[in-house]
């Protein structure tokens, strides 16, 4: 799976959106433990789901501080939240990956992400630490990877099943974006060995530009109420004040 698909879908990508109110015994006195702070097409986002995406975007790729506001994180939840809509819709509802491959992949996150190799999460004590300091725990970082796995899955499918990328591209590609990256007198490589990787990077970029203009329209077209007055304006200037429909 591609990891570029993932950033981009990211837009995309983390835990699930809560879909119930939480019960408590403690909400007869009065006590607000969890309120909803959005509302997707008759689906619930609580505020504890923001806090958990907030927590859970330093397992996302980049620098690895998880510092996102709770609007990003809102906007994150928004988009999974009508993809899963969609999967369930189109009745994808796809098995969990195996167990090996999410232990695949969480051994590349604990071995390439920046904060990772920053808190030594390659050791036990050092992973360990690292969940503790994000109020994380491995069982929960488990259905993390699990639930982007089967998403990415549903987009690749969806978009790039049957796409190609012409020779003449690649070699545009080549000329303009990778020639000028290499200093004079540094010789690069030839195209025919990088051909297979330019083609995989054009695939990736058209593919992240289909998932971009599904999810407008999927937000276009839905039912989304923001709850929260400070998270809903904070939400439509990210999107450069575009309302919702």
């Amino acid at each position: 799976m591609s990891r570029r698909i993932a950033i981009a879908a990211a837009l995309a990508l983390a835990a699930t959106a809560g879909q119930s109110l939480p019960v408590s015994s403690q909400a007869s006195s009065g006590v607000v433990l969890d309120r909803v702070v959005a509302v997707v097409n008759n689906q619930a986002i609580l505020s504890s789901d923001l806090d958990e995406e907030m927590r859970l975007a330093v397992l996302e790729p980049g620098d690895g501080s998880g510092e996102i506001t709770p609007a990003v994180a809102l906007d994150h939840l928004i988009s999974r939240a009508l993809i899963q809509q969609q999967m369930r819709q189109e009745e994808i509802l796809r098995a969990e990956p195996a167990p090996a491959v999410v232990a695949a992949r969480l051994s590349q996150l604990r071995a390439d992400l920046p904060a990772c190799v920053r808190a030594k999460c390659s050791t036990a004590e050092g992973w360990q630490a690292f969940l503790a300091a994000h109020r994380l725990d491995e069982d929960r970082v488990e259905r993390y990877l699990a639930n982007r796995l089967q998403i990415l899955s549903f987009l690749e499918q969806r978009f790039r099943t049957g796409m190609r990328v012409s020779r003449e591209d690649i070699e545009a590609y080549y000329r303009t974006s990778l020639l000028p990256q290499y200093p004079a007198g540094e010789k690069p490589p030839p195209l025919d060995a990088v051909a297979p990787r330019i083609e995989e990077i054009l695939l990736q970029q058209r593919v992240s530009a289909l998932v971009g203009d599904w999810l407008t329209s999927l937000r276009r077209q839905g039912e989304i109420e923001i709850l929260d007055p400070a998270l809903e304006s904070a939400e439509m200037k990210s999107r450069g004040g575009e309302g919702q429909e």
